[in-house]
């Protein structure tokens, strides 16, 4: 079937011209597909049945349209990470677990024209010449390319998929992610314009929990998301969108994460959401917040909320600002005032573990309150870690905003079913 699925492909290529076709809509190439193949597959006199036809059109409108053998796990809603390594393994993580499947390419070249054909979509390329990529599909879901030289084995695929569902704080309390107290504690964060650090390790959950903090803000305020590959999905109107770009094939042209934060000042925003701090950019980040941008929110790669005020300092570290310690932590501490910790356990479930309250400076340590947190108990029998939310009944230091926004008794009410 391959062998024959390989010579209609070929014929296919040597008979249309793909330019023609980027002028027509999606099903129109799809039928205009079908039908060249099936004209093929007859003039070969190639005995397949009507199922074989179908499975071997499907497949070839999937290499010249879409990803090739990967559509089938695209449409899959259970599945959260693809990772190809090379034309003969493709992995999956499902439920937190990783299993390897039985898809296969045909060879790195389609793996090759694949990745290609993902970050050409939104300007990018990936070559010898520029051998590592970052990208997305036209959904949200992050892509991430590292071609050979440096890929030994062939290029390497990873797809952070997103939910064509989207998740939301009511669907995490569902999944036992959170509490609906820790819920209800979250959305007034949201919405009582609190700044926001979401913390967590790779895989922890970070982004969509951005996403579901951002469900609260108000929709009449204007909104700046800057992100290295477009993620978010704002639902409010006001929404203006920002991506970096990397350098072009001279080495120059290059706009940076610190670039957007930036020009972010100039934009007229209320809030400024930013994907992942990760650079220099968090000293832009932490001057809007202290310059009337409140309620801006980013995410950053953590263990706790103590390590996420380190790295905090350390990026600042790395934009070369020659500030003394204490200076630079005033800085944060006047500046963030909760991180949320996302955490994926041995399991592989995700909690959040987290939520802590910057409380402002002692001596020259940043001091920090947890005003929520979740509490491993053990495990059951199937091996599943069991635990608990809770509140510490700690008084938050943000309460006059909350009732400066009216939501004081939303607050007590959650702290109060929290400790029940």
């Amino acid at each position: 079937m391959a062998e024959i699925k390989l010579n209609v492909f070929n014929d296919l290529m040597a008979t249309v011209d793909l330019g023609e076709f980027a002028k027509l809509d999606h099903k129109s190439v799809r039928d205009a597909i079908s039908e060249i193949v099936s004209e093929i597959i007859n003039m070969r006199n190639l005995t397949l049945s009507a199922a074989e036809q179908q499975m071997v059109i499907t497949e070839i409108c999937n290499d010249v349209l879409g990803l090739g053998p990967l559509e089938p796990l695209l449409a899959r809603d259970d599945i959260a990470d693809i990772m190809v390594n090379g034309a003969d393994k493709v992995y999956i993580e499902c439920n937190g677990k990783i299993e390897l499947t039985d898809i296969r390419f045909r060879d790195n070249q389609q793996l090759m024209n694949i990745c290609q054909r993902i970050v050409s979509a939104i300007g990018r390329r990936v070559d010898e010449a520029s051998p590592i990529c970052d990208a997305r599909l036209a959904d949200g879901s992050r892509v991430n390319v590292i071609a050979p030289p440096l890929s030994i084995d062939g290029p390497a695929l990873t797809i952070r998929k997103f939910r064509r569902d989207r998740l939301t704080l009511d669907k995490l309390v569902k999944f036992g992610t959170i509490t609906p107290a820790g819920g209800r504690l979250l959305e007034i964060i949201g919405h009582c314009r609190i700044n926001t650090i979401v913390s967590g390790g790779t895989g922890s959950g970070k982004t969509t929990l951005l996403n579901c903090l951002t469900n609260y803000i108000d929709r009449t305020e204007r909104i700046i998301t800057c992100e290295d590959a477009a993620e978010l999905q704002l639902q409010q109107p006001h929404v203006v969108r920002l991506e970096t770009r990397p350098p072009n094939l001279e080495g120059v042209g290059a706009v940076t994460m610190r670039d957007l934060v930036r020009n972010c000042l100039r934009m007229r925003p209320e809030r400024i959401i930013v994907g992942e701090v990760r650079g220099p950019e968090a000293f832009d980040l932490l001057q809007a917040m202290n310059t009337g941008h409140d309620g801006s929110m980013g995410t950053i790669h953590a263990n706790n909320p103590r390590e996420c005020v380190s790295r905090l300092e350390n990026m600042i570290a790395m934009g070369g600002y020659n500030l003394p310690a204490k200076t630079v932590r005033e800085h944060i501490a006047g500046a963030i005032q909760v991180v949320v910790q996302s955490a994926r356990l041995r399991d592989g479930s995700r909690k959040i573990t987290h939520v802590s309250e910057v409380m402002g400076m002692e001596g020259e340590v940043v001091t920090l309150q947890d005003l929520f947190v979740y509490e491993i108990t053990g495990e059951d029998a199937q091996g599943r870690i069991t635990g608990r939310h809770r509140f510490t009944g700690l008084r938050p230091g943000f309460w006059d905003r909350v009732r400066y926004f009216g939501k004081e008794r939303d607050l007590a009410e959650a702290m109060e079913a929290g400790n029940a």
